[in-house]
């Protein structure tokens, strides 16, 4: 697989040197800065890339290898307002994007919120640092602070009652520190959300089910995927982070059989899966490893990073944090193997690409990266480790003993 690395731009504390240094050979970035809905131009798009590659400077050996994210507004989540007109704008970006050779395009289809986290500096066993997801703080917040009203109706009665209890015990100040956690907002975006601006987008969904959402999805795909595939572009969907339904919201790209039903509804070589072990490997129900055999064929991007699933559990929904990359609950040999024997089948068949972009994802903050300020789940040296990590195992598979070629 290639290694790549995800960067935000000039602004990013992690600066492209020492991402040359971590041995990561491609960036996976976007152009953060431009509102959802407006056109990437030529102009912006060039920008970036002479940045990643140090063009009119010291030339830094990378290149821009994944668009992560050309993001899809909520227009054309809910087919309101000016959804038509940011397709098109949609289409003009990756016409853009394909005419300075980029190919690999993730976007995501959660409504609302992208990645929702209630902790960004979690203290783990060693000293460290991770994201986590806290049941109780997440119903605290849904049911006392934010107040939505049809809340009471989404959880038991234990977790009611735990985040009652855990609402009190919370200062002014802490209520404060969740709200701006869980309304961050895309990693990278300028833009969150205020309370009650997040209230107002969820009363925009309150007629949208699961149902009226997938099919959003597949309308949006019909009008955007024969473009890709016209232009050589590969358009991949990352899961929903968490894969449960939060504050009321559908989430419809959570398990394989989410996978299986957008693929199959717009069935092209262009339409196909961002698989991220971390966000569908906080349900048990997804095999990581057997995903990646049987999607194989479609999956354009791989994020590797690993999760530890924490009590309490409430129906689909439980705490978790991100663990270590290689002492998660997913097994991540076994995942890497699985799309390393399909980089191989590709390589047999004399696909073009026949090798598959991954990026270390998220990481825990240890040593010099507490207190550096970084992206949360974006630090420098955790992401290193873990890239080693990884890389480790990649070479470990490819090695004649194991393959029994020695």
């Amino acid at each position: 697989m290639r290694q790549t690395w995800r960067w935000f731009g000039p602004a990013d504390v992690v600066p492209l040197s020492a991402i040359r240094q971590a041995g990561a050979q491609g960036i996976v970035t976007a152009l953060h800065h431009i509102p959802t809905g407006q056109d990437w131009t030529a102009d912006e798009i060039r920008k970036r890339q002479d940045s990643v590659s140090g063009t009119g400077g010291t030339p830094t050996g990378l290149t821009w290898d994944v668009v992560e994210s050309l993001p899809v507004s909520e227009d054309i989540k809910r087919q309101t307002g000016a959804w038509r007109e940011h397709i098109a704008s949609y289409k003009r970006s990756l016409k853009a994007l394909a005419d300075a050779g980029l190919q690999t395009i993730c976007y995501n289809f959660m409504p609302v919120l992208d990645w929702t986290r209630t902790d960004l500096r979690y203290v783990v066993s060693h000293g460290g640092q991770a994201m986590r997801f806290d049941l109780v703080d997440f119903a605290a917040f849904d049911l006392h602070v934010l107040a939505r009203p049809a809340a009471a109706t989404d959880y038991g009665d234990a977790i009611k009652a735990e985040a009652a209890a855990r609402n009190a015990a919370m200062t002014d100040a802490d209520r404060t520190a969740l709200a701006a956690n869980l309304t961050a907002g895309l990693p990278g975006a300028a833009d969150g959300w205020t309370l009650d601006g997040l209230r107002e987008q969820l009363a925009l969904y309150d007629h949208i089910d699961a149902e009226r959402l997938r099919r959003h999805l597949v309308d949006f795909l019909s009008e955007v995927v024969p473009t890709a595939e016209q232009l050589g572009i590969r358009l991949c969907c990352h899961p929903d982070d968490p894969p449960f339904p939060l504050l009321g919201l559908p989430r419809i790209v959570s398990t394989e059989a989410d996978y299986r039903f957008m693929l199959d509804a717009v069935d092209s070589p262009a339409n196909g899966v961002t698989l991220c072990s971390g966000s569908l490997g906080v349900r048990p129900d997804n095999d990581l490893p057997g995903m990646a055999a049987r999607l194989g064929p479609r999956i354009h991007f791989v994020h590797l990073r690993n999760v530890r699933r924490q009590a309490p559990v409430d129906g689909l929904r439980r705490s978790f944090f991100e663990d270590e990359h290689l002492a998660g609950e997913t097994d991540m040999v076994a995942t890497i193997a699985a799309l390393q024997a399909e980089e191989a089948r590709r390589h047999a068949e004399g696909r073009a690409d026949a090798e598959i972009p991954m990026r270390p994802d998220h990481g825990q903050d240890i040593l010099d990266d507490i207190g550096r300020g970084a992206q949360p789940g974006y630090p420098a040296i955790g992401r290193l480790k873990g890239l080693a990590e990884l890389r480790g195992v990649m070479t470990a598979l490819r090695h004649p003993l194991h393959t029994g070629l020695a």
